[in-house]
Order: C-alpha cells, then structure tokens, then sequence
C-alpha cells in the first residue's frame, strides 16, 4: 500500500516539473517569448487560483475576430490553450490589479480568435480554448469555450403552404427555418404584422416553429409568412395564404303560399334561401332544394238554385192563392251566391169572378183608369211615328254619303283582318251598317282571303257567287245586288247561294293570288283551291363524335350537340323542324302556348352526354306571375308534362332567359312551352309591325298591322306571308307588353293628312277580343286598314298607329313612307340575321376550344379540399338553380360549358367566360395557364369561322 501512493507522488511531481520545465522553455527570460516566471507569490499559503471569469463561447460573425477573457485570484500566471495547444505569449493582453477586499493579486488575460484560425482547424470537434492559471500551489483550469463561424442559410427547409378551412376548423402551417449557427429563431407575420401569441390564446406558436390556430375565424384569412433569424442574418419564407370559407347554410321555410287557384286542385309553395349564412369566400352552396310544392284543394262556391214551386194554395177571401219555392235545389255554399228571383208568387184564383160589392170584380173600373189608358195609347202611337221618321231620314242621308264607295259594307278587317278591299261581317243588332267600336267583333265565325281581290263587272259578281271564296263561311248568306252592295247574314242553318265546292282552304292560312280575269272564272277556282299549306320548318345536319350545332336561321331554334354526346366511328343524321301548322298543344284551362311547337330527332338516337335546345318564348319572364312548363309529345300524340322551371329535378334542366329557354336533355322529341298565369299582371310580350302595299285600285292603299308572339319564328312567318303579297315593312317592329287582365286590344290610325287621304268611314279604330290576343299563337293576328288618294299625285304617306290595351300598354308605330315602289326606302325583316350554315359540325361550332375546355374541366371535377368547384363555376356564370342536376353527370363542369355555349351562341365574345375564370383563379392555381390571350384567340377565330 505503501508502494503505490509513493509511486503516485512520484508521477504528480513528474507531471508538475514537466509542466513547469515545458512553460519555463517558452516563457524563460532571455528567449523571445517574453518575461519570466515571479519569483514568489504573495498569497497565503494552501490557495490554488480561482477564476472570477471564465471565456464564453463565442462565434464570428464575418470576417471580424473575437476576444476570449479570462479571470482569475491569486494567480502567477494566466496562459490559454486551445485546441490543446498553448497560445503563443505574444498573443495574450494581461492586465494585473489588486482586490481590495482581500488583498490578492487578480489577473485578466484575454486573447483575439479570427475566422483563419477556426477554418483552419480541423478535428473532431469545435474550436475551443480554456484558461490556465497556477500558484505555488498548483493550477486551476477554467471551462472550455468553443468558438464557431455564425451563418444562416438562404432557403427554408420547408415552407408554410397556403390552406382553405372551414369556419371553426383547426389551421396548422409547418415551418422548418433554414440552417444555421445559431440555430435561428422564428417569428409569424399575418399581412406583414408581427403575431403575438402571448395576446391571442386562439395561437399557438410554440410547438416546433409551427403556426396553430385552434378555431378558424373570418379574421384569420390573410397571407401568413415565416420569418427566421439570428445573429448574422433574416429570412423570410414564402407567403401562404389561407382562406377561411364559410358553407351556405338554409334559411328557415317561409310560410306556405296561399293556393293558387280560389277553387279546385291547386298548388301551394315555400321557399328559402341559402343565406343562413351565404356562402363566403368559394364556400359550398346549399345542397337541397330551395322551393318546395304541395297540392292543395280550395273548396269551389257552389251557387243556390230553386227548387221546383209548391202547389197553389187554397184560394183566400180576397180571392188569390200563393205558391213558394226554396233556394235548395242545391243551397249556396262556400260563398256562393243565392237564387235570384222571388221565392213567393200569388195570382188571381177565380179569374176575375170574385164578387166584390155584389158586382164582378172585372166590372170595377174607375173612370181615371180608363182616361190613363187613352193617354198612354195616343202617346205610344205618336213617339212611333217620329221615330219611322227620323229612321228614313237617317238612312236616306247615310246611303247618299256612301255613294261614293258603291258598298254599304265597308271594309274593316277587325274580322281577323282580310287582305282585300271589302269584308264579310256578321249581323248586329241595331244598325249592320255601323261598326260599334263597343261591341267586340266575333273572330270565330268570320273568315276573309289576303289578295287584292277586285269586282270589275256583273261576270266577277257572279264569280263571285259561283266560286269557292265563300265555301269556309259557315252559317253566313250572302247576297249581291245590282248596286254592288254587299251584305251579310247569319242564319240559323247553313245556306249559301252559289254552288259548293269539295275543297276549302285551312283556317288560319293567308295565301297571295293571282290577279282575276273578267271573262275566265275557271282558272281562278282552281287557283283558290290549288294553293299549298306550309306545315313546317325543317333542317337536317350529319353529325359525329365531334357534336356540333344545328340552327334554324331566323327562329331562334337551335340544337347544340356536345363533344362526345355521340359514340365514336358513329354518325348521325339529326334533323329539326317547327310546327307551322295548327298547334296540337290542348290548353288546360288558362293555359297558354309560350313558344313554337319544336321536333328533333330520329327519336331512337342515344346520347351519353345531355344535348341543349334552345326554345324562344313570349313571356314576360317573372316566376311571381308565370308558372311556366316544359312539355313533351307523347308517341300517342298526348302532351305531357316534362317539369316546370322553378322545380328541381334530375331528369333535365330548363334555365329561362328573357327571351328563350335552354333546355338539357338526354332524349329527342317534340318539345314546347306553356305558361299558367298566376296573377292578372302576368305578360305576354307581342311584336307590333304595320306593313303596306297597293292594292288593285290604284288610288288605294292598304295598311295591315300585325301583333305576334316575339319569337323569331312568328315574325318570320308575318315576313314570308309578306313578302308573297308583296308587302312592305313601314317602320321598324316594336314590342307591346299584353297583360293578362282580361281587357281587349285597341288598332287605331292616327294623323291621317286632309285633303291628301281620307280613310273609310267607321274603319279608322279596330278592337280585337282579349282572348284572340291572348291565345293568338294559333294564326298571326293582323287588322287591314284602306286609305284612298283624292289624286294620284300623292306619293307620300304619313300617319301614326296607335296599339294599345285598354287599361294596359300602349305602342305607337310612325309611317312615313312614299307608296312608289321606286322610292321607299328599305327596313329590313331582322336586325340581326342567323348564320347561313344552318349545320355546323366539329370544333367551329364551339366558341370554347376542347383544349381549353378540357383543362377546366380537369380543373373543376378533380376533387380537392371543398370539392364543390364546379358549383363555384355554375355561380359565377348566373346558374344558381337546381345544382343537384349537374351533380348527377359524369362531368358536370362539361354540362355547364355546354349550357354556357347555347346561351351565348350570338355573343361577340368570350369575356363573361374569362371573368368569370378571372375571379375563379384567384382561388385556383390551376387556371393560371389559361391566358386571356388564349381566349382572345379563340373568339376571334369563331367569329371568322361564323361570319359574325
């Protein structure tokens, strides 16, 4: 035992005499290192150095070096090592000072550390340095102090990415700061302002430099970003931006709406809307419907009728027995009204033998009854005689005014508006001669023929007496008198006089003739019986997997046929046609027809994706006063209701515009509109138009004003009869806006020059029944009016018409033409005329190019974090209703592109497209590469290819 702790001293004062002979070679006096050890140290006995201040670590920022310091008491000698070698003397600044408190010496070395030295180092670990000071005693060593370059790399090693979160959601962004010695520390900016963590307890940044806010509000939407830093630099990451989304939300049903009809089966609807909340910032519309319809029945007010009059009673003393009746044969219910009339009678029960102071009473007469009866008889028979009087008188004058004309009827097409000079009318009663504007023209029994129809010579009256011109008029004589007067009589039975002929001519048809031979009446039968019934337009198309477009020019029909819809390596020949006939649409009640009756086809072709059609209408487009429908024909020529256009359904869409419907569809038919008009200011829009030409007599000139539908095809049909009578349009067409309140139509002309025209007495105002106007889509309602030259030096013609419904709107159409065909200036039939190709196929008939379509649609049917994007695109362009149809297709971002290219057929451009994707991609990253330069392109080589 002894042994080993003398070998261990031995070691110790080994080590220390090393210790101290290496530190005297280097530090010894006379050698270049500088001054020599002290002698002897003043402190007391058995203290070893202490240090008062150690080195601290440090790093280097740049190029600029470091100071290490070092402290110690009592201390010989301060020296510092590093990396386990001693710093050269030279190197060390020491300064020596005295404790006052304790009388020992203290030393304070320090040393400079540049950036060459520590990039010159290479071991196993950091540059470090630690002091060394001794006594007599021994020595003491401080701690090691590293010493590092300080740097901060550029890029993040993971940037915050943007997030879209629904209200209340948690938002978690990750941020990993770039590398660094120090290791940086990090700071959250919101729109450049710095976070505080500390102020909102909803944030949380603490947990490993990430952002956490535990409930997502609308204030928390902005553009977040991370800020790293340390000693040496700043970094800021990429900003993320994050949008807090709000989903719609329903409102709470309103109260169920009031039945429709006062009596009967009805409906009764509620609504709500998606505002509880609204969708904000790209949220998801509603899901549902937003109307709802119920059936209802409303009990109908049954009036009271009598019940058959009891028996007489027994006869009284005062010679009369009575009789009752009672209202209850059914009584009134429901508010219906109660039996007019007396429900008590008596009479006279001994017919005038009652016996009344002993004489009968029929006997018992006073004398001023008798003197009353005389009076009133001679009264009686002299108002008789004056009136007989003022009769001839009036009569007498009337048909010497009328000489001029040679006809006691005068022409007034009010009758559902003949072509001709003359016009068959109906009895009246009262005068026949006058045209009462009070008494509304019966339209039903009525029928006249466009052409210039003129009687030169007794042969023409019997022409037209033998002829088939008077065929179709049932219930009407006729008779025709030496003095050209023609006259008309509704009999009760059928009776004509002339001979009948096999064929007439279709209601409601106007046909142009040929002009009349005086001495040839047989070619003239069969020119009348021969003319041809136009029953329908018709276009056809051959069309591919590519789809296509098929137009009927001037009707506002068309048939859009998507990319696709049609098998590949298939082809199909696909035709359209307006029914020009008599519309076989059966009105229910006050039902009317909205639009032209349109056919597509064949009927057998499948489609895999929906087609659009495109249906013009006449509505005054409001869903508080129409319930409009969407009706299909049936094989067995029924008509069936497809559904009406405020309902939800996933059958087919019906998106209504002011002027025409979009319908997608998956099957081909025969399709049209009707409407049910809610209230009384439902509204029918017409077309007014006044055309003229001459007639056969050259001092004559015949005006016909026109009220049809406004749809295209209507008009087109005014236009083509037209032109065939050589017609000229006179002013340009306006629109009348026709209320359904039951008020007729007034055509007046107006400002007729004196002394230059002059216009057959009692024709210049016309009224036509409400209900021929209302339902005037069976044949286009036209009034004539005949004006008449003093001279046939008047060439021009300037006048006003006037059309108006009482109670309603009114038009006022200004004429101001010359009647020589040399100098009237043109109008033309339609502003604005279809393409000449009816048939366009492939990618010309699109305005959107496939490519740019189909990066939408991968843009919008791709799922991401909400999966409502094709929603957002249907919103953004006004589709806003029954949003569950789209949902059920393969690719509803292609069915709203479908939708949006038949609405927009003759638009000039694509920009509501591209502002719409605009305010989209703000949101969406992905429609950044659709470029409005693309769009511009595209517009513009559609516009080449269609000649618009």
């Amino acid at each position: 035992m002894i042994l080993v702790l003398v070998k261990a001293l031995s070691d110790v004062c080994a080590g220390t005499s090393g210790f101290l002979l290496d530190f005297s070679s280097r530090t010894s006096p006379g050698t270049d290192n500088g001054e020599a050890l002290p002698e002897s140290i003043p402190s007391a006995p058995g203290t070893l150095p202490h240090f008062i201040e150690e080195p601290d670590d440090a790093y280097i920022i740049k190029s600029n070096p470091i100071a290490l310091r070092c402290k110690a008491r009592p201390a010989m000698q301060i020296f510092f090592k590093c990396n386990g070698e001693w710093v050269h003397q030279n190197e060390h600044v020491s300064e020596e000072s005295l404790d006052e408190s304790s009388g020992l010496k203290v030393r304070e070395v320090f040393i400079n550390v540049t950036r060459q030295q520590v990039e010159d180092f290479h071991g196993p670990e950091d540059y470090w340095c630690q002091c060394v000071a001794w006594s007599h005693l021994g020595t003491s060593k401080s701690r090691k102090a590293s010493v590092r370059i300080a740097y901060l790399r550029k890029n993040f090693e993971q940037d915050p990415q943007g997030r879209e979160v629904p209200i209340e959601g948690m938002i978690v962004l990750h941020c990993r700061p770039p590398e660094g010695v120090p290791a940086a520390e990090v700071e959250w900016l919101k729109n450049e302002e710095p976070i505080d963590s500390e102020q909102d307890e909803n944030i949380d940044t603490r947990a490993d430099h990430n952002l956490i806010i535990r409930q997502a509000r609308l204030s928390d939407s902005g553009n977040y970003t991370c800020m790293a830093a340390n000693i040496v630099a700043k970094r800021r990451s990429l900003s993320a931006t994050v949008v807090v989304y709000v989903n719609g939300g329903w409102s709470s049903w309103t109260e169920w709406s009031a039945c429709n009809v006062r009596c009967g089966r009805g409906w009764q609807k509620r609504s709500r809307t998606c505002t509880n909340p609204a969708p904000l910032n790209g949220g998801a519309f509603c899901e549902g419907m937003s109307v709802q319809k119920i059936t209802c029945t409303s009990l109908c007010p049954v009036d009271g009728s009598w019940e058959v009059w009891s028996e007489w009673s027994v006869c009284s003393p005062e010679c009369e027995h009575l009789r009752i009746r009672e209202c209850t044969a059914p009584p009134p219910r429901n508010g219906g009204k109660f039996c007019e009339g007396l429900s008590q009678e008596s009479e006279n029960c001994t017919d005038g033998l009652c016996i009344l102071d002993k004489k009968p009473l029929h006997e018992i007469k006073p004398q001023s009854i008798e003197n009353a009866s005389d009076i009133a008889l001679y009264s009686g028979l002299g108002a008789a005689v004056v009136a007989v009087a003022v009769l001839v008188i009036g009569v007498t004058l009337y048909r010497r005014s009328q000489s001029d004309y040679g006809v006691d009827v005068i022409d007034s097409s009010a009758l559902t508006g003949g072509f001709q000079t003359f016009n068959f009318k109906t009895v009246r009663q009262g005068n026949s001669l006058l045209l009462n504007s009070a008494m509304q023209p019966d339209l039903t029994v009525s029928r006249t023929y466009s052409g210039p129809i003129c009687l030169q010579d007794p042969l023409d009256k019997e022409l037209m007496t033998e002829s088939s011109l008077f065929n179709p008029l049932s219930d009407i004589k006729v008779k025709v008198q030496s003095s050209f007067m023609v006259s008309l009589g509704v009999s009760e039975r059928a009776e004509y006089h002339g001979k009948n002929h096999s064929r007439t001519f279709p209601h409601g048809n106007n046909h142009s003739f040929s002009t009349m031979h005086p001495r040839n009446k047989t070619p003239y039968i069969q020119n009348l019986s021969s003319l041809p019934t136009r029953t329908e337009l018709r276009t056809t198309g051959v069309f591919g997997h590519l789809g296509g477009r098929l137009v009927m020019p001037n009707t506002g029909v068309s048939l859009l046929i998507p990319h696709g819809a049609i098998p590949e390596e298939n082809s199909w020949e696909i035709y359209m046609s307006i029914n020009q006939g008599e519309p076989s649409v059966q009105s229910d009640g006050s039902e009317v027809l909205l639009s032209p009756e349109v056919t597509c086809g064949p009927p057998d072709m499948i489609v895999t994706t929906p087609f659009a059609l495109t249906i013009p209408h006449c509505a005054d487009v409001s869903s508080e006063h129409w319930n409009i429908h969407l009706k299909k024909r049936t094989q067995q020529g029924k008509w069936e209701e497809v559904m009406s256009v405020e309902d939800e359904s996933t059958s087919c869409y019906c998106l209504l515009d002011p002027f025409a419907c979009h319908v997608l569809l998956d099957s081909f038919g025969t399709y049209a509109l009707t409407g049910e008009p809610i209230t009384d200011c439902a509204v029918k829009q017409l077309k007014v138009a006044v055309f003229g030409c001459m007639s056969c007599n050259s001092l004559d000139y015949n005006l016909r004003v026109y009220c049809v539908d406004n749809t295209p095809c209507a008009f087109q049909e005014v236009v083509s009869d037209e032109r065939h009578q050589g017609g000229q349009l006179l002013e340009e067409p306006k629109l009348l806006h026709f209320k359904g309140n039951t008020f007729s139509l007034q055509i007046s002309v107006l400002d007729i020059p004196p002394f230059l025209w002059r216009i057959k007495p009692f024709t210049a105002c016309q009224e036509v029944p409400f209900s021929r106007v209302w339902c005037s889509n069976r044949q286009p309602l036209h009034c004539a009016f005949s004006l008449e030259r003093y001279t046939p030096t008047t060439t021009q013609l300037s006048c006003k018409i006037c059309i108006r419904q009482l109670k309603g709107h009114e038009q006022i159409l200004q004429v101001q033409t010359s009647i020589l065909e040399s100098e009237r200036e043109t109008i033309t039939f339609f502003a604005q005329e279809d393409s000449t190709f009816p048939a366009q196929t492939g990618p010309k008939a699109f305005k959107i190019p496939y490519s740019i379509r189909q990066r939408i649609c991968a843009t919008f049917d791709t799922p991401n974090a909400k999966g409502k994007d094709w929603q957002m695109l249907a919103q953004k362009n006004s589709i806003n209703r029954n949003l569950s149809y789209f949902a059920t297709q393969s690719s509803p971002s292609a069915v709203i592109l479908n939708l949006w290219e038949a609405r927009h057929q003759h638009d000039g451009d694509l920009d509501s497209l591209a502002c719409a994707l605009e305010e989209i991609g703000r949101t969406h990253t992905k429609l950044s590469n659709i470029s409005e330069s693309q769009l511009d392109e595209a517009d513009f080589n559609y516009s080449r290819q269609n000649g618009l």
